[in-house]
């Protein structure tokens, strides 16, 4: 019955997403006998060998996957992304100090706000004067910053990095919760990267921190036993209970995604859905995408029907061919399809199809 279901469904869901056929397979086997043991995932204690397992190997795919080196450590822990725009400051930046923060829609604004109240905040370039349909080409960044804070890809917004500011001559932190994993990235210049599971690589419930430890430990404020960085790499993720399941469906994901071949393979894939996405929205004048083509999200595509009354028709018709997720956030309205790692190109050849043929009867 659940594949039954599952087999009409196009999840375009900005998240929670959609995750591996496989991974719901083995997650649900594990939730009445995880490897045999008599017991659930939902139940095992999380300082058993049982759980051990499950976290040593999900940070090392992790470490393998970005082919990280020593300096580097791999983190899972709660409060999803919005908890690190408080303790990456919490934990980098000095009262008298700065740090450079860029400014290109809903999540970078809110890392901003939190940053304030730990330091200064400068910003290094902004896109809010283009209601955040690009992302700033010329940044400027004080070389006596602490850090530089970019998102990496705009949920919302749909917008993206093309080109990782690498050479920003500070300490680079990233907010990767959208695009995390999805794309070939030299992650060991990066020097803090954080992304909640829920978009590419698991379930909601826990959140990825990859840190490089040489950064830590620099500020002089105390700092919160369970938000400092140093006693979660001291304690191996395990400083207190984690999200057991979820860090269990991340593992199964990063397994399937090593399995696909890895980002690269991945990377590919992704192009070859984006690409064909959005050169048939640029061909249905219909539809109208509302980021600089440069910009545009490989993961979160964002565009519109300037007519409110075909707006709800093409709502509906995506309803009624199991199409999930397409409405635009509240914020933005219009429309969004999420591309994430998992999504099978079958569903944007059926999401394109639609669309191609609600133009031919509309436009």
């Amino acid at each position: 019955m659940i594949e039954s279901v599952k087999s009409v469904i196009h999840n375009f869901n900005s998240g929670p997403s959609v995750l591996p056929e496989e991974v719901f397979q083995e997650a649900s086997r594990a939730i009445l006998d995880f490897n045999n043991s008599g017991l659930s995932i939902l139940e095992i204690g999380h300082r058993t060998s049982l759980f051990q397992s499950v976290m040593d190997e999900a940070r090392s795919l992790v470490k393998e996957l970005m082919q990280l080196d020593d300096d580097h450590e791999v983190l899972f822990l709660h409060g999803g992304a919005t908890t690190q725009f408080m303790q990456v400051p919490m934990n980098l930046l000095n009262e008298n100090e700065l740090a450079s923060y860029t400014d290109t829609g809903t999540w970078g604004s809110k890392a901003i706000k939190e940053a304030k109240l730990f330091g200064h905040v400068e910003i290094a370039g902004s896109s809010r004067e283009t209601n955040y349909t690009s992302i700033p080409k010329n940044l400027s960044v004080s070389p006596t910053a602490a850090y530089l804070h970019i998102t990496t890809n705009e949920t919302i917004a749909g917008t993206q990095w093309k080109k990782i500011p690498y050479d920003c001559g500070v300490p680079l932190v990233a907010d990767m919760s959208s695009d995390i994993l999805s794309r070939v990235l030299d992650f060991n210049k990066f020097d803090l990267v954080y992304a909640g599971a829920q978009k590419n690589i698991g379930a909601a419930g826990v959140n990825l921190v990859v840190v490089n430890k040489n950064i830590l430990g620099k500020v002089n404020r105390p700092i919160p036993t369970i938000l400092d960085y140093r006693n979660h790499i001291r304690e191996g993720s395990m400083l207190n209970t984690p999200p057991v399941f979820a860090v269990y469906v991340a593992m199964l994901t990063l397994r399937w995604l090593k399995k696909q071949g890895g980002v690269a393979v991945i990377e590919k894939i992704n192009n070859a859905k984006a690409e064909l996405f959005y050169k048939t929205l640029d061909s249905l004048p219909l539809f109208r995408g509302v980021v600089a083509k440069e910009d545009r999200s490989t993961m979160n595509a964002v565009f519109v029907i300037d007519d409110a009354i075909l707006e709800k028709e093409f709502l509906e018709r995506c309803r009624q061919e199991g199409m999930v997720g397409i409405k635009g956030h509240r914020s933005v309205g219009g429309f969004r399809a999420s591309m994430y790692n998992a999504l099978k190109m079958e569903s944007v050849e059926a999401l394109t199809g639609l669309m191609k043929d609600f133009a031919n009867k509309k436009g």
